[in-house]
């Protein structure tokens, strides 16, 4: 028995049996509104991506005034450091392009060939997101290698200092921003790109380390605080990698699955629940069940049993805007497994 979302909300009158029950969902949407109508959820998806947009752009004109502010400082004044920090806020700024674009098309209907819709966008997204890092961790190490060999002083020690302090504030606000949007929309790559920005934040500040070794006489100042620079990315790199990897892999938080076995069990009529699969599309949720219900059932009672599961996930999973439900009837010794037609397509 299969159920697909977008039923309509009669089932709260079906489902809710018994006054106290029908009091305790009515408590349930007044804590956690939400409905089943399809239209409703799209609203929801587009404007989850529409404030995903909104911190993308913001940023990128936060972190392109903070890159060409210090760049006009590096042109001046010749440091390797602030030149490393200045092209990881400028690839910092131009990682919004391709979210962007993700976020986009993210909006767009699913299609016949396309059924899931563009969601996955994002997972490609993040995926430039990481050679974006990759590669500017690359440039700020062969530029601090390069200076390491061939010393040289630096001028304008104020000017490289203010820049620095103006790269931290820049970064560290865009980095809140963007992650207190991720997290709240279920963005792994916008999350991700909050991460970067942060450890920018940090080696903006190293930069004034730098200065304060030039203005001391110490040469290798500059070149030293540009290869711990690279670290700091090298890091970044590390955990905006393994974040992104996961969600390639459909990795969820095991936390949620415990949450919705649990939303399930609690199911009037539910008797145990077999398969379990959620993954994201995007910064969406989608839900796979099977659920064991009595063999005595009739088809509409079943059904019933499978409307009452995927609103209880509703409710109790984040950020889930599909489910799919499959009743199965408890196995008896007088019925067979009603599997058994299927056994020998199994791998």
């Amino acid at each position: 028995m299969d159920d697909r979302h977008g039923h309509d909300h009669e089932h709260h009158h079906e489902h809710a049996r018994g006054r106290g029950a029908r009091w305790r969902h009515r408590a349930g949407h007044l804590l956690r509104p939400h409905s089943h109508d399809t239209a409703d959820k799209v609203d929801r998806a587009l404007e989850s991506s529409a404030r995903g947009l909104r911190a993308l752009w913001t940023s990128l004109a936060i972190l392109g005034a903070t890159a060409v502010a210090q760049a006009a400082v590096v042109v001046a004044s010749g440091s390797v450091a602030l030149l490393g920090d200045t092209v990881h806020n400028a690839a910092d700024a131009l990682t919004a392009l391709p979210l962007g674009l993700a976020f986009l098309l993210g909006r767009r209907a699913a299609t016949r060939r396309f059924t899931y819709g563009y969601g996955r966008a994002e997972d490609l997204a993040g995926i430039a997101i990481v050679l974006t890092i990759a590669a500017s961790a690359a440039f700020a190490a062969w530029t601090a290698t390069d200076r390491l060999l061939h010393p040289r002083d630096i001028g304008q020690l104020p000017a490289v200092a203010a820049a620095a302090v103006v790269g931290f504030i820049g970064n560290e606000w865009v980095a809140r921003y963007r992650i207190r949007v991720g997290r709240d929309i279920g963005s792994a790559a916008l999350v991700a790109d909050g991460l970067h920005a942060r450890t920018d934040g940090f080696t903006s500040l190293a930069v004034l380390v730098s200065a304060a070794g030039a203005a001391l006489g110490w040469r290798l100042a500059d070149p030293l605080v540009g290869l711990a620079i690279t670290a700091a990315i090298l890091l970044v790199l590390r955990d905006a990698a393994r974040e992104v990897f996961r969600r390639v892999m459909d990795a969820v938080d095991p936390a949620l699955t415990d949450a919705a076995e649990r939303a399930l069990r609690a199911v009037p009529g539910v008797r145990d629940v077999g398969e379990l699969r959620l993954r994201w599309i995007g910064h969406r949720l989608r839900a796979e069940v099977a659920v064991v219900v009595g063999g005595e059932l009739s088809v509409r009672e079943a059904h019933r049993v499978a409307v009452d599961a995927e609103h209880a996930l509703l409710h109790a999973v984040p950020r889930l805007t599909a489910a799919l439900i499959h009743a199965d009837p408890a196995p008896t010794d007088r019925s067979p497994d009603p599997h058994a037609p299927l056994a020998h397509h199994a791998a």
